[in-house]
């Protein structure tokens, strides 16, 4: 038995030895102060959980029915000094995980312009970031670098030590863009864009990956992201212009499609206004823009004069995922009245009604009606009225 425990134990070492504990030793600073926030807010819990915990093994152990040496005090039932201890102790904690938050709150905004490159570096003045554009398909991850004019689906690069300015979205669902060594997670979702600030420190390949379940093909839904320095970014923007076609609206509507296990494949160029229409549903050509669709809606909505913009406004999202379900896509094209009659003039004039006077029955006598002595004079007027329609 002894030796059977002594394997067990050395084989469950073994496996943790495999894991790779990235959340905890990151190459980027912010996952660094996430790291270290993380570390805070568990040592401040655990000065109560390990107290609590060995108390109650030390009571268990001290009032055990074989102990007839403990004091037995059926009529106990105050201290003063241990509510305070109870109390305070846990309130301090709550306090100090609350300053924290707070502060990291802010400070860790992934919307928030970097401060610092490490703990003892500031960001120049005059460094600009280098931006990205993300978007999220099924099941792939197409990067799209708007000042270099280039794009690449599943592989992903930037410079050691230089601010980098991801703007985010999703083409159909909901995913959640992450690279644990660089920073924490950041969703993806369809019309609408989410920001993250972040920075390498260390060159090396990392992994990246969404966290958000998406469909059939999420888990293959990976990709590799390098920390470069200067001239390897330098020969990697240049290597990506020299291969493949260029990315533009009719090529994106074919890689939008889904598809599972994508290789890394590069766009030498990359339309400028295409991460903006992804982000408004409006890549195809024959779509209104949800920018559009608010002018609109800011100018009173559609009405019956705007009736016609309704076909533009429909999202095949179906079609998008290559499902078959679905209510099958209608329009409002035009508008239509009833036919009129047969025999019917539409341009004769307008003819009233010749007797104006209330109309009281089929032939049938107005009803009398007596009123009270003690009724108000208009009531009987009301009254009458009332009775005779």
């Amino acid at each position: 038995m002894k030796l059977l425990r002594t394997v067990a134990l050395v084989s469950i070492c073994g496996l943790l030895g495999g894991c790779n504990a990235v959340v905890l030793s990151p190459s980027g600073d912010i996952a660094l102060q996430q790291r270290d926030l993380l570390i805070e807010a568990t040592i401040l819990m655990l000065l109560i959980i390990v107290p609590v915990m060995i108390t109650t093994v030390v009571f268990a152990w001290r009032y055990r029915q074989s102990n007839k040496t403990a004091v037995y005090q059926p009529d106990w039932d105050h201290s003063t000094y241990l509510e305070l201890m109870i109390w305070s102790l846990p309130l301090l904690i709550i306090i100090c995980l609350g300053a924290i938050t707070w502060a990291s709150t802010h400070l860790l905004d992934p919307y928030r312009p970097l401060s610092r490159i490490t703990s003892d570096q500031p960001v120049p003045e005059d460094t600009r970031p280098l931006r990205v554009e993300v978007v999220a398909l099924d099941w792939k991850w197409l990067f799209i670098y708007p000042d270099f004019g280039v794009a690449t689906v599943n592989d992903l690069a930037a410079p050691v030590d230089q601010p980098i300015e991801f703007r985010i979205t999703s083409s159909s669902v909901m995913n959640s863009f992450y690279v644990p060594a660089l920073a924490g997670q950041i969703y993806a979702m369809p019309a609408m864009q989410t920001q993250l600030k972040a920075v390498i420190n260390s060159p090396g390949v990392y992994e990246g990956f969404s966290a958000n379940y998406s469909g059939a093909g999420f888990s293959g839904m990976h990709f590799t992201f390098r920390g470069l320095d200067d001239a390897d970014f330098k020969s990697w923007i240049a290597e990506a212009k020299t291969q493949g076609t260029p990315l533009d609206r009719a090529a994106y509507l074919q890689l939008e499609r889904p598809s599972e296990n994508e290789p890394v494949h590069r766009y030498s160029g990359a339309d400028a206004t295409l991460f903006k229409a992804i982000v408004e549903l409006c890549v195809e050509p024959s779509k209104m823009c949800t920018s559009e669709m608010g002018a609109i809606d800011a100018k009173g909505g559609l009405g019956i004069t705007g009736l016609a913009n309704l076909m533009p406004l429909e999202y095949d999202k179906y079609a998008r995922r290559g499902a078959v379900f679905g209510s099958a896509p209608s329009y409002v094209a035009s508008l239509c009245t009833p036919e009129d009659p047969v025999g019917s003039k539409p341009d004769a004039p307008f003819s009233p009604v010749p007797d104006t006077a209330r109309l009281v029955g089929a032939g049938l006598p107005r009803p009398s009606f007596t009123p009270l002595p003690s009724m108000p004079a208009a009531l009987p007027i009301a009254h009458h009225r009332s009775s005779s329609s």
